[in-house]
């Protein structure tokens, strides 16, 4: 095979089947699309809501699934927020006259009925929402697959409550315990309209792999292929993808290239079959059997860079069907769930979750998936009535447009229409920049603020216990 640019494997238009022209579809339907969200009917079907009976509340279900993702949606994350915005009526047309329903000004009902969702109902909204959105998008599929992308992160969370016992605080190699809690998450990504559609959490102590698995085995979306860098690129993970009927592009470092090929690596494709050896984590109750698959072996090089060689498996076998070139151009979209995770902990405010206990921080993320599903969800809109890509469109200025938006419509349903279609030209013309000249380099490092006070080593009642044995002596 021979190398070819980096640049032009990222821009090249073979990453999918050919745009066929959007559906012609008025903002009216796209608005009816867009605001299925909050579906009763289809929510209290729901697995995790079928069947079970609820008490006529002010914040019912639906509306505080609304609150959740509003929430999320605010600069400003408290309770207090959700609260003043009923009272001015930001939810009346939700459910009629809620502002003159709620008496109170504190925010114990909110909080109780935060409590009250369960933490399966949200996951299940999740992968409606997702459904939803993907079914969207006529060229969201690539030569028949729904493409996902897999990566994993953590977020920090104060040690408050329960949350030390199902997050443990990261250890350090000094004595000193540490105080931050870590969450490992994993999502899946959808490669084309950049979509949520599933993730899982667990403490800092589980693998990304595993927790890839249980995304790979849930049975939402056929049929699939997950795409994944180096750390996905194990004999489990195409174990589990073979197992539930989809297939994995995975990149694999050059050692365990080299050991899958059992001869020096050379540029091509090689067809080979992946054994399991005895340092391989499996996947349990599956089988073992060796895996059949292609290796490719392509060089990337980019004008001023070094060039560098790309370590690709997969199952897909035919490559009559899927050309290893354009299989090497789909691996350059993985690139989008770096940002999509840095758009989720920088614009959605999710690094840090200030909750008080674990539960309520596990529905604080699945909240925050699914407002930035709200967003995704309006991007495509956008994208569809002017016939670019989805991903396309910037992120933040479409956030921007869509929470001034959500502002004028939540307060003036008789306008929602006109809006609605300002709001798609606005994030039609929220275009990425097209740079001539590559941005440089940045080192990871920051520069911090010098700070009158010193650093807090321990936990507060520590410190605290120090002060006051320390005015007893003085």
């Amino acid at each position: 095979m021979q190398a070819f640019s980096a640049k032009n494997i990222a821009a090249s238009p073979a990453l999918r089947t050919p745009r066929q022209p959007a559906p012609s579809r008025c903002p009216r339907e796209l608005l009816s699309v867009f605001l299925q969200l909050l579906p009763s009917a289809e929510l209290f079907n729901l697995p995790s809501l079928a069947g079970k009976g609820f008490y006529q509340r002010i914040f019912c279900p639906v509306l505080t699934l609304w609150y959740f993702i509003f929430q999320r949606l605010q600069a400003d994350h408290s309770l207090d927020k959700v609260i003043s915005d009923v009272h001015n009526g930001g939810a009346d047309v939700l459910r009629t006259e809620l502002s003159k329903k709620l008496l109170s000004t504190a925010t114990t009902s909110f909080s109780n009925a935060r409590k009250r969702l369960p933490l399966a109902f949200l996951f299940d909204v999740l992968q409606l929402q997702a459904r939803r959105i993907t079914a969207l998008d006529p060229n969201a599929l690539w030569r028949g697959f729904l493409v996902g992308l897999l990566d994993g992160t953590t977020l920090r969370l104060r040690s408050l409550g329960d949350i030390p016992n199902h997050f443990p605080p990261h250890g350090n190699q000094s004595k000193t315990p540490a105080y931050w809690c870590l969450m490992r998450v994993v999502v899946n990504f959808c490669a084309f309209t950049g979509a949520a559609m599933d993730c899982r959490l667990a403490p800092s102590t589980s693998s990304e792999q595993e927790l890839a698995c249980q995304i790979i085995l849930a049975q939402t979306f056929r049929p699939r292929l997950f795409i994944g860098d180096r750390n996905f690129g194990v004999f489990r993970i195409a174990q589990t993808a073979l197992r539930s009927g989809s297939h994995a592009l995975v990149r694999m470092t050059e050692g365990r290239a080299r050991k899958l090929l059992k001869r020096p690596l050379s540029l091509g494709e090689h067809a080979v079959r992946w054994a399991h050896s005895r340092h391989d984590k499996l996947q349990p109750g599956i089988s073992t059997d060796p895996i059949p698959g292609r290796l490719l072996v392509v060089k990337l090089q980019r004008k001023g860079y070094r060039s560098h060689r790309l370590f690709l498996f997969t199952t897909l076998a035919q490559s009559d069907l899927y050309p290893a070139l354009e299989l090497a151009r789909l691996y350059a979209v993985r690139w989008h769930i770096e940002l999509n995770l840095r758009y989720l902990k920088t614009q959605m405010h999710m690094e840090q979750l200030e909750c008080k206990s674990a539960e309520m921080a596990k529905k604080e993320w699945v909240a925050g998936l699914l407002a930035y599903n709200l967003i995704r969800a309006s991007m495509l809109c956008a994208a569809l009535r002017a016939g670019v890509p989805a991903l396309s469109l910037s992120f933040s200025s479409s956030c921007r447009h869509m929470l001034n938006w959500l502002a004028r419509w939540s307060h003036n349903l008789a306008h929602w229409a006109r809006d609605w279609e300002k709001l798609l030209d606005l994030i039609a013309r929220a275009r990425l920049p097209k740079r001539s000249k590559p941005r440089p380099a940045e080192p990871r490092a920051q520069r911090h603020l010098r700070q009158s006070f010193p650093p807090l080593i321990g936990s507060r009642a520590d410190a605290r216990k120090k002060m006051i044995d320390a005015n007893l002596k003085s």
